[in-house]
């Protein structure tokens, strides 16, 4: 198959640029300090977006940069210097919600590519085709929705408009992410990237004349409910979504672990490829499923894509699922002496069954029946943080390979 179908993958920081990359990603999108929607995340100094970007060039891989907040005023002349300073390093595009901030990149940097962020709620053609005429190169579909209206949204707008649509990751109760609910009950701006998730807590009613009787909210069958919602994921949806001509599958999840990176890159990597290599007789791995439930996640469901009232897209918990974690972090193989060389990241004990997240390949499920620290001293376990240690293995596995253990 020769369409080229884009995997985009969430960069918060140097580091889970890193892994992204090298976990399969063909394109990953970060911030810099300021103006990029994710204040929870590292983000990205002006000499680690330049590392990144030469990190990600010199094997074949796109970095875009969010510049989607809505800013104010006094913040104006500094985004503009900021467009300038990201045209001169070479991002591949910016990432932009707000009018005047894309008409300010079009002016101050008139080759740089504009994509424009779900946060400017596209949810028809004519938006989209306006969009386009403006200068934009490609959409970021509003997640609001269907299989349906993608389909009738590219069937009526330029072929050479690229569009991408989310697949994985966390989803905002209020219209694409335009929330005010945050900066009302904490005073954090959810539209400058500093959103407390409120829509994730507990709630429950009081009644005003009965002061500390609260009152659970339930679902039932017809649906009613408040908030919270469940993650998204649409790795069993690939063939529908190339039908209905998605051509970039974006990860959310930005403040998200290497872990989380890593492991999910790695499922919809597999999946993509897959399906590329033989659409016709493709069939979908129940592994690859397997694979993304290892993370911290809350109950998957596949939003709207199947429409509006058919979504099952609130969750009766506010609590995580966290089956597996991080135990030590591969840094390199020493060949000589046939061993791991790791950093610690959680504790784990001697014989523990663990497991290696292989960069592209498939994961290997092994015990350590040695453990030693940096002194080539046999330890029980690896009780302190970050410490260095060593593990006999007979394969060697690359940088970035990640070690986990169940936890349940």
């Amino acid at each position: 198959m020769n369409k080229k179908i884009e995997l985009l993958a969430p960069a918060g920081s140097l580091l889970k640029l890193k892994v992204a990359v090298t976990y399969g990603a063909d394109a990953v999108y970060c911030a810099g300090k300021k103006f990029g929607l994710r204040t929870a995340s590292d983000n990205f100094t002006t000499e680690e977006l330049k590392e990144g970007l030469k990190f990600a060039h010199d094997r074949g891989v796109k970095l875009y940069v969010t510049l989607n907040t809505y800013p104010r005023n006094d913040e104006i002349r500094e985004i503009k210097n900021y467009i300038k300073e990201l045209s001169d390093i070479g991002v591949d595009a910016v990432i932009v919600s707000d009018l005047g901030v894309f008409d300010l990149v079009r002016k101050t940097a008139p080759q740089l590519e504009i994509h424009v962020s779900t946060q400017a709620n596209t949810v028809n053609f004519l938006t989209a085709a306006k969009w386009y005429e403006l200068g934009a190169k490609r959409i970021v579909l509003a997640r609001e929705l269907s299989l349906a209206e993608i389909k009738d949204l590219r069937a009526n707008t330029p072929k050479d408009l690229d569009i991408e649509c989310f697949v994985h990751g966390a989803m905002c109760i209020s219209y694409s992410g335009r929330c005010l609910l945050s900066n009302y009950m904490t005073g954090r701006d959810s539209n400058r990237g500093d959103c407390a998730q409120p829509c994730r807590w507990k709630y429950f009613l009081m009644e005003e004349k009965r002061e500390g009787q609260y009152f659970p909210v339930y679902e039932d069958e017809k649906g009613t409910f408040i908030m919270n919602s469940k993650d998204l994921c649409l790795i069993r949806r690939i063939p529908d979504l190339v039908d209905a001509g998605v051509m970039s599958f974006k990860i959310e999840g930005r403040v998200n672990s290497e872990f989380y990176v890593a492991t999910i890159v790695g499922a919809y990597r597999r999946a993509i490829d897959a399906y590329l290599k033989d659409p016709e007789n493709y069939v979908f791995n129940e592994d690859w499923y397997e694979e993304i439930l290892k993370v911290s996640h809350r109950d998957y469901f596949e939003g709207f894509i199947n429409g509006r009232f058919d979504n099952g897209q609130i969750q009766t918990s506010s609590s995580y699922i966290r089956d597996y974690e991080i135990v030590a972090f591969v840094e390199g193989y020493d060949f000589d002496k046939k061993m791991i060389i790791a950093k610690q990241r959680n504790k784990f004990y001697k014989s523990d069954e663990l497991e290696l997240l292989i960069p592209r390949e498939d994961s290997i499920i092994f015990r350590a029946d040695r453990i030693l620290n940096e002194n080539f001293e046999e330890v029980d376990s690896t009780p302190h943080a970050d410490m260095k240690l060593y593990i006999p293995f007979e394969k060697s596995v690359p940088e970035y390979t990640m070690i986990r253990k169940r936890t349940k």
